[in-house]
């Protein structure tokens, strides 16, 4: 099969199938794609759909972005989990709009040059809002490449990434790139999805060789299975006598980074580390109730968190700063969460 062939083949089920009525393919600037393709990095469309609707409301364009304080942002992203990217995105906007006068810059390297931004985002922003010849290869373009021609080995490896770059640069077409792009991340979400994908659906299966030689199962290698280590906290709820709940913000850096969460401790002795966070805030305990513990997964290793609810009086040195705040469970403000601590805030609440 040509690369013009498979172009045909690919662009005329598109023409049938194809998905046309995304938010973001509606009103198309190099801002809306950017944003939408930074929120579909490892999440799904259905979740991503109302997020993205929101997040436009809120910052309709790069600038009021850049301008935006990023707890502002972080609190849009609550939910959506992987807080870099809404850093990076905070970031990026900042620089489009200090170095490139707002405006995106119609070049790969310079946009490889934003934060956040790697070589696939960049060619799906210049070929979906620009309708520049550009390659793109996330997870279900890699997808449909390694079954088509059979490429053996987990695509996250240099080698076999290089294989798969080389593949879809051969195959991009030089008009139609909008479509071209649109198609090949359809195929990949829609038909060729990694269990259970619909073959006979599919416009390249008489030319696809794993479909050929019956093991389509095996592609793309997968990645060698780790058992992920296991951490542990205690997420301390400390709760003033108007009910209010102390949190404070994360580093910009790490796990959470820039988030508001409930102070923590890694210590195993759980009166050490009362004593401990109480004393560094000024607070006495008049109460302390342990919550149902739970387990929070991440990509590298299992948090498991034990959430102690600790009522507090303020002493005479009782700390304050603006990276704490005491908050109502029920209305915590526009405030960047992380899904376990808004999921705490709620119990709380109905509490």
């Amino acid at each position: 099969m040509t690369p013009k062939q498979f172009q045909r083949a690919v662009l005329g089920w598109y023409d049938r199938h194809g998905r046309k009525d995304l938010p973001w393919q509606q009103q198309i600037t190099p801002y809306r794609v950017w944003v939408s393709e930074i929120m579909l990095q490892q999440t799904q469309v259905s979740t991503v759909i109302p997020y993205f609707e929101r997040f436009m409301q809120r910052f309709p364009d790069v600038q009021a972005l850049a301008c935006a304080p990023v707890d502002d942002v972080l609190h849009h992203w609550t939910g959506l989990g992987y807080y870099a990217r809404a850093r990076n995105l905070h970031k990026a906007a900042q620089k489009v709009v200090r170095e490139f006068a707002g405006e995106f810059p119609a070049d790969i390297d310079a946009l490889t040059s934003l934060p956040g931004i790697g070589r696939s985002t960049a060619g799906a922003i210049a070929s979906l809002s620009m309708e520049l010849r550009a390659p793109i290869l996330d997870g279900n373009v890699k997808r449909v490449l390694a079954r088509f021609y059979a490429v053996e080995g987990y695509p996250g490896e240099r080698a076999v990434e290089q294989q798969l770059w080389q593949h879809a640069e051969t195959l991009t077409p030089h008009t139609r790139l909008r479509e071209y792009t649109q198609v090949m991340m359809d195929l990949g979400a829609t038909l060729c999805t990694r269990s259970k994908p619909r073959c006979d659906d599919c416009p390249l299966q008489q030319h696809c060789r794993a479909y050929a030689d019956n093991t389509v199962h095996l592609y793309p290698g997968r990645k060698a299975k780790k058992t992920l280590p296991t951490r542990r906290t205690w997420m301390l709820l400390l709760e003033d006598a108007e009910g209010r709940v102390l949190l404070e913000q994360r580093p910009p850096a790490g796990l959470w980074g820039g988030l508001w969460c409930p102070p923590q401790s890694d210590d195993d002795d759980q009166d050490s580390a009362l004593r401990t966070l109480l004393r560094e805030r000024g607070l006495r305990r008049r109460t302390v109730e342990a919550l149902a513990p739970f387990r929070h997964t991440f990509s590298h290793f299992h948090l498991d968190i034990q959430p102690l609810r600790v009522r507090v009086t303020p002493s005479a040195n009782a700390v304050a700063d603006d990276s704490r705040r005491w908050i109502h469970p029920h209305k915590p403000g526009r405030l960047g969460l992380a899904a376990p601590v808004k999921a705490l805030l709620q119990r709380l609440a109905d509490d």
